[in-house]
């Protein structure tokens, strides 16, 4: 069994606009949807802080975010702490965060779970520390203890950001040769990465050179070719080139939408992916025909990983089921999340696409008065 489970049932208490989510259960593939202000970027947010948070980094990503004031359901006035209960597998990851005077938090609790075939066990981790003890408890752990399915599961979630593309965006600039064992949430190490894979990869290079040129029909190839410094160390910077040209052109004359559009498509052909992918509007900048192909990828993705995006886009609530999505909206100004049944809406889908159902306010999830 691998050590590197998607999620399976998620608890959130307390954290930002969500108030109270139970028990919700997660899909191979699932797409919020909702309006603007209703809640879709916090549970993005959650994951990651997720993700800082056992990687020992709770702290500096609170300071990030303005202080835990900021971050409790309307304040430390309204809301004492931060609870979660996440499952995956057998397995479970329980905490629950206190705000401390300084702005920050520690853990009123750290605990570990597994439902095996002797019943339920609960592993606690302590509390009062200010950091998460998952991963020191995981480097002392032995292969295939809880701790070791706990952390290289949550580690092995990835938040995916592509929205900067400015001049000075990672992606546009210099980077390491040797900075590419995975792709970064930012894809600032994507020429890195594309070149390892041209060589330990090359089918998945070609795939991902072939789906680029359906949405960008000019582009013929990157141009990876790293430099040496006189320190020795390699860099490599994206470059590509036209068809019917040996002309290596800048990152920067591509579209903003363009470059989003690489990235996107790395990320969902990647090999040995993630166990779970999670991305905020990746539809961002996209012409309709690419929104297109970027569903049709996002559901062939989700047969290898799982998949959870947030998205403003009808075109591409088009491209997935009624039962993939997740509708968000504001009730007493807190956030909730629904499921629909297709079954309900089956004479509505004779006369109508899923993305219309949505537009029309069928299935909620649009603004209200």
């Amino acid at each position: 069994m691998s050590t590197k489970n998607s999620i399976r049932k998620l608890t959130i208490r307390g954290f930002k606009s969500i108030q109270r989510l139970d028990e919700f259960y997660l899909y191979q593939l699932n797409v919020l949807i909702g309006a603007n202000g209703a809640g879709k970027s916090n549970f993005v947010s959650y994951f990651r802080m997720l993700n800082e948070m056992v990687e020992s980094r709770l702290q500096s990503w609170t300071r990030n975010q303005g202080s835990a004031d900021r971050i409790v359901s309307f304040g430390i006035k309204e809301t004492d702490k931060v609870e979660s209960f996440i499952e995956f597998g057998l397995n479970g990851y329980k905490f629950a965060l206190e705000p401390t005077l300084d702005g920050g938090f520690s853990f009123y609790e750290e605990r570990l779970f597994f439902d095996g075939f002797y019943g339920k066990k609960w592993i606690p981790l302590g509390s009062g520390h200010v950091e998460a003890k998952l991963k020191e408890t995981f480097k002392t752990a032995k292969a295939g203890d809880v701790a070791d399915y706990c952390y290289s599961s949550i580690a092995n979630w990835k938040v995916f950001h592509f929205h900067d593309t400015s001049d000075t965006a990672g992606v546009k600039r210099l980077g390491s040769l040797h900075d590419n064992e995975y792709l970064r949430p930012d894809a600032s190490n994507l020429a890195a990465f594309l070149y390892r894979l041209t060589d330990e990869c090359e089918d998945v290079y070609q795939q991902i050179r072939k789906t680029i040129r359906l949405a960008i029909p000019f582009f013929d190839d990157f141009v990876l070719k790293p430099q040496k410094l006189p320190s020795e160390e390699e860099q490599i910077r994206l470059l590509w080139k036209q068809k019917d040209s040996d002309y290596s052109l800048w990152p920067s004359q591509l579209s903003d939408g363009s470059i989003r559009f690489i990235c996107l498509v790395t990320a969902l052909l990647q090999p040995n992916p993630p166990s779970t992918i999670i991305i905020d509007e990746p539809e961002l900048g996209l012409h309709p025909y690419a929104i297109t192909l970027l569903g049709s990828l996002l559901r062939s993705a989700s047969n290898r990983m799982q998949v959870i995006i947030s998205t403003q886009s009808v075109p591409l609530v088009n491209e997935f089921s009624i039962t993939d999505l997740i509708i968000v909206e504001r009730e007493q100004g807190g956030t909730v999340f629904k499921r629909c049944e297709e079954e309900d809406f089956k004479t509505w889908l004779e006369d109508y696409s899923v993305g219309e159902l949505w537009e029309k306010n069928i299935l909620g999830g649009r603004p209200s008065k």
